[in-house]
């Protein structure tokens, strides 16, 4: 098993990972040797996970969302799905009209 996960850091950004061992690597980040950009918006806290079969997902899940914009993390972050292709983004970063 795998987890993509996304931390509110202290600044209020948010960052999204992916790990294999989820309780782990939370710990890292906590004592901020998770990863750098964590460990200068310290303290960071858990808001979004979800589990994958395998780690080639969770790395895909992960590289897909670091693409999205805020509001559509937040809306993923808060479980509305319903927001989530109204949110999408044309390349060229403009919304569909």
């Amino acid at each position: 098993m795998a987890h993509t996960y996304i931390l509110r850091c202290g600044d209020g950004s948010y960052y999204v990972g992916s790990t294999r061992n989820l309780q782990h690597r939370m710990q890292q980040h906590a004592v901020g040797r998770g990863a750098v950009y964590t460990s200068t918006r310290m303290p960071v806290e858990l808001v979004w996970a979800h589990e994958t079969e395998r780690v080639t997902e969770a790395y895909a899940l992960e590289k897909r969302i670091q693409g999205w914009s805020r509001a559509k993390r937040e809306a993923l972050i808060r479980g509305d799905f319903a927001a989530l292709p109204g949110l999408a983004r044309r390349r060229g970063g403009r919304a569909p009209d």
